[in-house]
C-alpha cells in the first residue's frame, strides 16, 4: 500500500473557514432555542457549542501537539461526556462561547501553520480503538 498524501495546508485552510461557518450556524440563536434539548440525554445547541470550545482547548490542540512530538506518549484524559454536568455548559452563554471559539480557532490556526517542519506521518494508536 502507498503513503497516502494529504495536503495539510487544505486541511488547514478548511479549520480556518469552519469558525465563522459556526458563527452563521448558531449565532444570534435565542438563548430559549439555544438551550433546548430534544431528550434528556441529548446535547443543546448551546452545550454543543461548549464542547466544540473545549475540545479546540483541551482536546484538539494537546492531542495533536503530542502526536507530532511524541505519538507514543499517552494522551491526557478527557471526559466531555462528564464536562456537560461538572462544567454546567447549560448556564454558558452562546455569544460569548461562539467569540471565544473563533479565538481560539485562530489560535490553532496560527499555531499549525507555524510549525516547523511538522511530522505529519505519526501516527497514536487511541486506546479506545
Amino acid at each position: 500500500m502507498g503513503e497516502m498524501v494529504v495536503n495539510c495546508e487544505a486541511l488547514i485552510d478548511r479549520l480556518e473557514a469552519d469558525a465563522p461557518i459556526l458563527r452563521g450556524l448558531i449565532g444570534g440563536v435565542p438563548l430559549e432555542q439555544a438551550a433546548w434539548t430534544p431528550a434528556p440525554e441529548a446535547w443543546s445547541i448551546l452545550e454543543i457549542a461548549v464542547h466544540l470550545l473545549d475540545e479546540e482547548i483541551q482536546d484538539f490542540r494537546t492531542r495533536l501537539g503530542l502526536t507530532l512530538s511524541d505519538p507514543d506518549a499517552d494522551w491526557p484524559p478527557i471526559d466531555p461526556q462528564g464536562w456537560v454536568r461538572q462544567r454546567d455548559y447549560a448556564r454558558r452563554d452562546l455569544e460569548e462561547t461562539l467569540k471565544t471559539f473563533i479565538f481560539e480557532r485562530a489560535v490553532s490556526v496560527s499555531w499549525l501553520r507555524g510549525l516547523s517542519s511538522p511530522s505529519w506521518t505519526n501516527v497514536h494508536e487511541h486506546p479506545l480503538g
